[in-house]
């Protein structure tokens, strides 16, 4: 009766979490921490702890793509886990590769439509799995519907470090000069695929910390962060769903504060010269609601006939 009753409400909880949602992130990026506390808090071997948490990740997959996400970034393997053992190593390279190659044979019914792209350091970890990586991202290539980035071998700072060597090479070189460096030109010196930056971070097993994932698309766009107790094996959606739901209350404050600023500025700005906060006004739009942009447009024509 008790485990009826519970998950009764937890649907119920995740219904009404999910109805609420109006403005989802476009890029999730999930740090999938807690493989290995899992197995142990749970009395079953290290792999099947891994293995438990791949399951997780077919799930959230699905997930995003019900709510509207259009991109998920997964830190599946970090360049700190190469610190880990030889066996353990070996035991999560065959799981990658594993999970790989079902996704190659699948592709056509449950990931449909789903473009996938490895970003990171491929080249440290075996050639069975570089080659089930390269066949998977050229057998989605096409599919433009749900983009899904796998961090194997990914530590932000190499890849920051990897690009301002290339770009410091061009220099010397001459193929560019200093004052014509920008932010596109220093992205295409990424890992290998450009992706969009990141709205959202979640990251499970307790841990608040980013750990050195994405740091340019996250930290530079001021990703919103969401870090949850449970480990990866065993998160949910209803935790999946809280993550999306902080995104969106931390969007709305944003946009009040934005909101407030700009009220404030153009209203200053209406005592001292008219014609200059009428500009100001105008390209404010998109960034503050329409209804409150017209009055204040409004409220400057009222000042402007008094005047």
């Amino acid at each position: 009766m008790f485990s009826f009753m519970k998950d009764w409400f937890d649907k119920t909880y995740e219904n009404l979490l999910q109805e609420g949602i109006e403005n989802p992130p476009k890029h999730v990026a999930i740090i999938q921490d807690g493989n290995r506390r899992y197995a142990q808090k749970y009395g079953i071997e290290r792999e099947k702890g891994h293995r438990e948490g791949a399951k997780t990740t077919e799930s959230v997959l699905e997930w995003c793509k019900n709510i509207g996400v259009e991109e998920l970034t997964l830190y599946v393997f970090s360049t700190e886990n190469f610190s880990r053992s030889k066996e353990e190593q070996k035991e999560l390279f065959g799981l990658i590769e594993l999970k790989l190659n079902e996704i190659i044979e699948v592709e056509m019914k449950e990931y449909e439509r789903v473009r996938v792209k490895i970003i990171g350091q491929i080249e440290r970890f075996p050639k069975s799995l570089r080659d089930s990586a390269r066949k998977l991202e050229n057998q989605t290539i096409e599919n433009k519907d749900f983009k899904l980035n796998i961090a194997l071998g990914y530590g932000g700072r190499d890849e920051m470090l990897d690009a301002a060597k290339k770009m410091a090479c061009c220099v010397r070189e001459g193929e560019i000069k200093i004052e014509d460096i920008d932010n596109e030109m220093i992205e295409s010196r990424f890992y290998k695929h450009k992706i969009r930056d990141v709205d959202l971070i979640i990251r499970t097993g307790g841990d608040e910390r980013t750990s050195n994932f994405l740091p340019w698309h996250a930290n530079g766009n001021e990703a919103a962060v969401f870090f949850c107790t449970p480990y990866w094996p065993g998160f949910t959606k209803i935790d999946f769903l809280r993550g999306i739901r902080t995104y969106e209350y931390r969007e709305k404050t944003w946009q009040m504060t934005r909101t407030d600023r700009a009220i404030a500025i153009i209203q200053t700005m209406i005592k001292v010269e008219i014609g200059e906060a009428r500009n100001v006004a105008k390209r404010l739009k998109g960034h503050i609601p329409e209804n409150i942009l017209e009055e204040m447009i409004d409220e400057i024509e009222k000042e402007e006939k008094v005047v």
